[in-house]
C-alpha cells in the first residue's frame, strides 16, 4: 500500500484509525458498550464525510452515485424487512438510529460506504478486468458480512427470526454487492487515494476483533 501523498490524506487516515480504535475499545468494554452504541450512526456519518471530502474529481458524479446507492440500498432493506424475500426474516434494533418503515435511515448510507470503499480498493488493485473486480469485490463483502452478523445481534443492529441467519442473506449480499459494484464501475471514477482503502481494511479488522 502506498503512503499518503498530502496532508489531507494523512488527516483523513488518522481520523479513521483514531475514531475506529476508540469505538472498538468502547464497544469491547462492557462498562462503556451501551454508551458507545448510541454513537454508531454518527460514526458512519463521520466516515462518509471523510471519504467524500478526499474524493478526487467529479463531485457531481459522486453525488449521483451516492444518491443511487442510498436509495437502492434503503429500498432493498425495506423489501427485506417487510417481505423476507431478499435476506430472510430479520428486524432492525435501535443501535443504527432513527427508522422509517422499520429500516434505519443510515442503512442506505452504509451501503454507499461499503460499495465505494470496496470499489476503490478493487480499483487500486492489479485486477484489470472489470467483471473480475466485481466478482472479487462482491465475495469480499460477503466475507465482511460473515464477520458482522454475529456482532449485529449482540449490539442490537438487527435480529434474525426463525433461524439465526438465513442462507438467503449471503446470496443476496453477493448479488446486491455485485450489482452495486457494477454501478461503481460504470461511473468510471478517477483513481482514488488510499483513504477509502484504509477505511475498508479498518472495517475488516474492527469486526474481526468483535467477532472473536
Amino acid at each position: 500500500m502506498e503512503r499518503p501523498k498530502n496532508i489531507n490524506q494523512v488527516i483523513a487516515i488518522t481520523l479513521i484509525i483514531l475514531f475506529s480504535l476508540i469505538g472498538l475499545i468502547g464497544l469491547v468494554a462492557p462498562l462503556t458498550r451501551s454508551w458507545f452504541l448510541q454513537f454508531v450512526p454518527y460514526h458512519l456519518l463521520l466516515m462518509t464525510v471523510i471519504v467524500v471530502a478526499v474524493h478526487r474529481g467529479g463531485s457531481k458524479q459522486l453525488a449521483i452515485f451516492m444518491l443511487i446507492l442510498i436509495v437502492a440500498g434503503f429500498g432493498a432493506e425495506c423489501i427485506g424487512v417487510h417481505t423476507g424475500l431478499l435476506f430472510g426474516n430479520y428486524q432492525y434494533g435501535g443501535t443504527l438510529g432513527q427508522k422509517v418503515s422499520g429500516v434505519p435511515l443510515i442503512i442506505g448510507l452504509n451501503w454507499f460506504l461499503l460499495i465505494y470503499c470496496m470499489g476503490v480498493f478493487m480499483q487500486r488493485g492489479r485486477v484489470k478486468k472489470g467483471w473480475l473486480r466485481i466478482l472479487i469485490g462482491a465475495v469480499s463483502l460477503v466475507l465482511l458480512d460473515i464477520l458482522i452478523e454475529p456482532t449485529a445481534n449482540r449490539l442490537d443492529y438487527w435480529h434474525w427470526t426463525g433461524v439465526e441467519i438465513h442462507y438467503k442473506n449471503y446470496i443476496c449480499w453477493f448479488i446486491l454487492s455485485a450489482l452495486f459494484l457494477y454501478v461503481f464501475e460504470r461511473f468510471d471514477f478517477k483513481r482514488q487515494s488510499i483513504v477509502a482503502e484504509v477505511l475498508l481494511i479498518v472495517q475488516f479488522v474492527f469486526f474481526a476483533v468483535l467477532f472473536v
